[in-house]
């Protein structure tokens, strides 16, 4: 984690933000912990708000103003922090996946996002928001890629990914992405960090056919769930909820294929879509 003390509160509003929390802080005496609970929120969490590494919610601006007096200027700061590029459903789940250990997902149309290649975002980008300027498709794909994490770093979570067969059988693109796009997948999965299996369609219905979820787990925090529809999604935190959607997918990759076989399949779907 970077220190506060060698964080450039000019690189970005959130470094910023944190900057001005720990000095405010530390000329108050207060310890994390300690503002932490007046501020009704974690020592552990402000912490990583003092070096960027996470962003305050919404409510947490009004607490701090009203417990280090400083006149509503949090608030004032919060809005240039809050901008992101992700759609505004997402964004919190994309800080939170950025500091996960483990990521597990199961995807039953589209290739997840933190596994697509440029051209596959693109095409599915592009798709889906047909009245996007080519600038803001650029924007777009840059945001998502930007999630994309070298999974030969030692930092990197691990990551469990079950895709349904649909998202093989689904071109985006055309055969060239597809192919392309599929390859990459093979190739990720090679670097040990990545654990990909397919659910057939001959397995039917299963736990998982009726969503989509990402789970995320932490060193220190609760493990939390991400569920999402068109244009909409909810982070959940619940361990009660948490723990079922964690049951159904330990569920699901029960009757998925195996990795040996998914990764053949994987390869086979490949070749057919470089041959068309």
């Amino acid at each position: 984690m970077v220190s506060g003390k060698n964080l450039d509160p000019a690189s970005s509003p959130s470094a910023f933000y944190g900057a001005k929390v720990r000095r405010l802080r530390e000329e108050k005496g207060l310890s994390q912990s300690g503002l932490g609970e007046l501020v009704f929120c974690s020592g552990a969490y402000l912490g990583q708000i003092e070096v960027a590494v996470r962003k305050p919610q919404a409510d947490l601006s009004g607490r701090l103003d009203a417990a280090l007096g400083t006149g509503g200027h949090f608030t004032r700061l919060y809005p240039m922090v809050a901008r992101t590029r992700h759609a505004a459903h997402f964004a919190r789940a994309a800080e939170l996946e950025a500091q996960a250990e483990t990521i597990s997902q199961y995807a039953p149309t589209l290739v997840p996002g933190l596994l697509q290649t440029a051209d596959y975002a693109r095409a599915v980008i592009r798709t889906g928001q047909p009245f996007s300027s080519a600038a803001e498709v650029d924007d777009k794909v840059a945001a998502r890629l930007g999630r994309v994490r070298d999974l030969n770093n030692p930092t990197t979570p691990q990551l469990w990914m079950i895709l349904h067969e649909a998202v093989l059988r689904t071109p985006v693109g055309g055969g060239l992405v597809m192919a392309n796009q599929l390859r990459h997948l093979t190739a990720l999965a090679g670097t040990g960090k990545l654990l990909l299996q397919v659910m057939p369609f001959s397995a039917g219905a299963h736990a998982m056919a009726e969503g989509s979820v990402i789970l995320m787990t932490f060193a220190e925090d609760p493990p939390v769930a991400y569920v999402e529809s068109l244009h909409s999604g909810q982070l959940l935190d619940d361990p009660a909820i948490v723990a079922r959607c964690q049951r159904s997918y330990n569920v699901a990759r029960a009757v998925a294929l195996s990795r040996t076989a998914s990764l053949g399949l994987i390869e086979s779907a490949a070749e057919e879509y470089a041959h068309e």
